[in-house]
Protein backbone atom coordinates (compact mmCIF):
# COMPACT_ATOMS: atom_id res chain seq x y z
CA UNK A 1 0.00 0.00 0.00
CA UNK A 2 2.14 2.85 -1.30
CA UNK A 3 -0.44 5.40 -2.38
CA UNK A 4 -2.15 7.65 0.13
CA UNK A 5 -5.45 6.36 1.44
CA UNK A 6 -8.09 8.53 3.06
CA UNK A 7 -9.72 7.23 6.22
CA UNK A 8 -12.76 8.99 7.66
CA UNK A 9 -12.83 8.17 11.37
CA UNK A 10 -16.12 8.60 13.27
CA UNK A 11 -15.90 8.22 17.05
CA UNK A 12 -17.49 10.32 19.81
CA UNK A 13 -14.59 9.54 22.18
CA UNK A 14 -11.81 12.13 21.79
CA UNK A 15 -9.13 9.87 23.31
CA UNK A 16 -9.81 6.99 20.91
CA UNK A 17 -9.85 9.39 17.94
CA UNK A 18 -6.53 10.86 19.06
CA UNK A 19 -4.99 7.40 19.64
CA UNK A 20 -5.99 6.14 16.18
CA UNK A 21 -4.87 9.36 14.46
CA UNK A 22 -1.53 9.18 16.31
CA UNK A 23 -1.04 5.47 15.50
CA UNK A 24 -1.47 6.17 11.76
CA UNK A 25 0.58 9.40 11.65
CA UNK A 26 3.51 9.19 9.26
CA UNK A 27 1.91 6.36 7.25
CA UNK A 28 0.29 6.56 3.79
CA UNK A 29 -3.08 6.56 5.58
CA UNK A 30 -4.51 10.05 6.02
CA UNK A 31 -6.97 10.16 8.93
CA UNK A 32 -9.80 12.69 8.96
CA UNK A 33 -11.43 12.51 12.43
CA UNK A 34 -15.13 13.27 13.03
CA UNK A 35 -17.04 13.35 16.29
CA UNK A 36 -20.29 12.05 14.81
CA UNK A 37 -22.00 11.09 11.58
CA UNK A 38 -23.53 14.54 10.98
CA UNK A 39 -20.01 16.03 11.00
CA UNK A 40 -18.94 13.43 8.42
CA UNK A 41 -22.01 14.08 6.25
CA UNK A 42 -21.20 17.80 6.16
CA UNK A 43 -17.77 16.97 4.66
CA UNK A 44 -18.46 13.69 2.86
CA UNK A 45 -15.24 12.28 1.36
CA UNK A 46 -15.05 11.38 -2.32
CA UNK A 47 -13.08 8.22 -1.69
CA UNK A 48 -11.37 6.11 0.96
CA UNK A 49 -12.67 4.12 3.90
CA UNK A 50 -15.11 4.99 6.66
CA UNK A 51 -14.06 3.66 10.07
CA UNK A 52 -16.75 3.94 12.74
CA UNK A 53 -16.92 3.16 16.44
CA UNK A 54 -19.86 0.76 16.73
CA UNK A 55 -22.50 2.16 19.07
CA UNK A 56 -25.17 -0.25 17.82
CA UNK A 57 -26.79 2.28 15.47
CA UNK A 58 -24.10 4.12 13.50
CA UNK A 59 -23.48 1.41 10.88
CA UNK A 60 -27.14 1.36 9.91
CA UNK A 61 -27.30 5.19 9.92
CA UNK A 62 -24.15 5.48 7.79
CA UNK A 63 -25.41 2.98 5.20
CA UNK A 64 -28.76 4.81 5.05
CA UNK A 65 -26.88 8.08 4.50
CA UNK A 66 -24.90 6.52 1.64
CA UNK A 67 -28.17 5.37 0.12
CA UNK A 68 -29.63 8.87 0.35
CA UNK A 69 -26.61 10.62 -1.19
CA UNK A 70 -26.01 7.80 -3.68
CA UNK A 71 -22.34 7.31 -2.88
CA UNK A 72 -20.91 4.12 -1.42
CA UNK A 73 -17.74 4.03 0.66
CA UNK A 74 -16.56 0.80 2.28
CA UNK A 75 -17.31 0.92 6.00
CA UNK A 76 -15.43 -0.86 8.79
CA UNK A 77 -16.78 -0.91 12.34
CA UNK A 78 -14.82 -1.40 15.56
CA UNK A 79 -15.52 -1.90 19.23
CA UNK A 80 -13.90 -3.10 22.46
CA UNK A 81 -14.62 -6.75 23.30
CA UNK A 82 -17.48 -6.98 20.79
CA UNK A 83 -19.91 -9.87 21.17
CA UNK A 84 -20.42 -12.23 18.23
CA UNK A 85 -23.93 -10.85 17.87
CA UNK A 86 -22.60 -7.27 17.72
CA UNK A 87 -20.16 -8.15 14.92
CA UNK A 88 -22.80 -10.11 12.98
CA UNK A 89 -25.30 -7.24 13.30
CA UNK A 90 -22.76 -4.68 12.06
CA UNK A 91 -21.93 -6.85 9.03
CA UNK A 92 -25.61 -7.49 8.29
CA UNK A 93 -26.17 -3.72 8.47
CA UNK A 94 -23.46 -3.17 5.84
CA UNK A 95 -19.99 -3.14 7.45
CA UNK A 96 -17.43 -4.99 5.31
CA UNK A 97 -15.16 -5.75 8.28
CA UNK A 98 -15.00 -5.45 12.07
CA UNK A 99 -11.93 -4.60 14.15
CA UNK A 100 -11.48 -5.18 17.86
CA UNK A 101 -10.29 -2.14 19.79
CA UNK A 102 -7.47 -1.50 20.55
CA UNK A 103 -5.92 -2.10 17.14
CA UNK A 104 -2.82 -0.90 15.30
CA UNK A 105 -1.53 -0.12 11.84
CA UNK A 106 -1.47 -3.76 10.66
CA UNK A 107 -5.16 -4.30 11.42
CA UNK A 108 -6.08 -1.07 9.61
CA UNK A 109 -3.94 -2.09 6.60
CA UNK A 110 -5.72 -5.45 6.52
CA UNK A 111 -9.11 -3.72 6.64
CA UNK A 112 -8.04 -1.42 3.79
CA UNK A 113 -7.05 -4.45 1.70
CA UNK A 114 -10.48 -5.99 2.30
CA UNK A 115 -12.06 -2.65 1.39
CA UNK A 116 -10.09 -2.38 -1.86
CA UNK A 117 -11.05 -5.92 -2.87
CA UNK A 118 -14.73 -5.43 -2.12
CA UNK A 119 -15.37 -1.75 -2.86
CA UNK A 120 -15.91 -2.12 -6.60
CA UNK A 121 -18.03 -5.25 -6.78
CA UNK A 122 -19.59 -5.46 -3.32
CA UNK A 123 -19.89 -1.69 -2.97
CA UNK A 124 -21.84 -1.35 -6.18
CA UNK A 125 -24.09 -4.29 -5.32
CA UNK A 126 -24.69 -3.06 -1.76
CA UNK A 127 -25.41 0.49 -2.89
CA UNK A 128 -27.77 -0.65 -5.66
CA UNK A 129 -29.56 -2.94 -3.22
CA UNK A 130 -29.82 -0.23 -0.56
CA UNK A 131 -31.11 2.32 -3.09
CA UNK A 132 -33.60 -0.19 -4.49
CA UNK A 133 -34.87 -1.06 -1.00
CA UNK A 134 -35.25 2.64 -0.28
CA UNK A 135 -37.41 3.05 -3.40
CA UNK A 136 -39.54 -0.02 -2.64
CA UNK A 137 -40.09 1.19 0.95
CA UNK A 138 -41.98 4.19 -0.43
CA UNK A 139 -44.75 1.86 -1.61
CA UNK A 140 -47.87 0.90 0.29
CA UNK A 141 -48.45 -2.77 1.08
CA UNK A 142 -50.93 -3.03 -1.82
CA UNK A 143 -48.52 -1.36 -4.26
CA UNK A 144 -45.82 -3.86 -3.25
CA UNK A 145 -48.26 -6.70 -3.92
CA UNK A 146 -48.98 -5.25 -7.36
CA UNK A 147 -45.22 -4.93 -7.98
CA UNK A 148 -44.72 -8.59 -7.01
CA UNK A 149 -47.48 -9.53 -9.48
CA UNK A 150 -45.89 -7.43 -12.23
CA UNK A 151 -42.50 -9.07 -11.50
CA UNK A 152 -44.21 -12.48 -11.82
CA UNK A 153 -45.29 -11.47 -15.33
CA UNK A 154 -49.01 -11.28 -14.56
CA UNK A 155 -51.45 -9.07 -16.43
CA UNK A 156 -53.55 -6.46 -14.61
CA UNK A 157 -56.52 -8.89 -14.78
CA UNK A 158 -54.53 -11.76 -13.19
CA UNK A 159 -53.03 -9.47 -10.53
CA UNK A 160 -56.56 -8.28 -9.80
CA UNK A 161 -57.75 -11.88 -9.43
CA UNK A 162 -54.83 -12.68 -7.12
CA UNK A 163 -55.54 -9.65 -4.91
CA UNK A 164 -59.35 -9.71 -5.26
CA UNK A 165 -59.47 -6.20 -6.76
CA UNK A 166 -60.55 -4.89 -10.17
CA UNK A 167 -58.09 -4.57 -13.10
CA UNK A 168 -58.81 -0.80 -13.07
CA UNK A 169 -57.70 -0.60 -9.40
CA UNK A 170 -54.57 -2.58 -10.31
CA UNK A 171 -53.88 -0.05 -13.06
CA UNK A 172 -54.14 2.84 -10.56
CA UNK A 173 -51.84 1.07 -8.07
CA UNK A 174 -49.42 0.29 -10.91
CA UNK A 175 -49.25 3.95 -11.99
CA UNK A 176 -48.74 5.09 -8.38
CA UNK A 177 -46.07 2.42 -7.87
CA UNK A 178 -44.07 3.53 -10.94
CA UNK A 179 -44.38 7.17 -9.89
CA UNK A 180 -43.24 6.59 -6.29
CA UNK A 181 -40.31 4.41 -7.38
CA UNK A 182 -39.20 6.92 -9.98
CA UNK A 183 -39.40 4.17 -12.61
CA UNK A 184 -40.09 5.15 -16.21
CA UNK A 185 -41.47 1.77 -17.22
CA UNK A 186 -42.44 -1.63 -15.86
CA UNK A 187 -39.14 -3.34 -16.66
CA UNK A 188 -37.28 -0.73 -14.57
CA UNK A 189 -39.66 -1.37 -11.67
CA UNK A 190 -38.99 -5.11 -11.98
CA UNK A 191 -35.21 -4.51 -11.94
CA UNK A 192 -35.56 -2.39 -8.78
CA UNK A 193 -37.70 -5.11 -7.17
CA UNK A 194 -35.03 -7.71 -7.97
CA UNK A 195 -32.21 -5.52 -6.66
CA UNK A 196 -34.20 -4.93 -3.48
CA UNK A 197 -34.52 -8.73 -3.11
CA UNK A 198 -38.29 -8.34 -3.22
CA UNK A 199 -38.37 -11.05 -5.88
CA UNK A 200 -35.80 -13.65 -6.77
Amino acid sequence: MTQRTNLALVDSDFRRRAAITHALAGTPIHVEPFEDLSELVARWPRDGLVLVHDDGQIVQDAIRTMTEIGQWLPLVAYGADPSTNQVVQAVLNGAIDYLEWPFGLNEVKQALMVAEQSSNSLGTVRLREAMARSRVQRLTKREREVLAGVADGLSNRLIGERLAISPRTVEIHRANMLNKMGANHTSEAIRIAIEASLVG
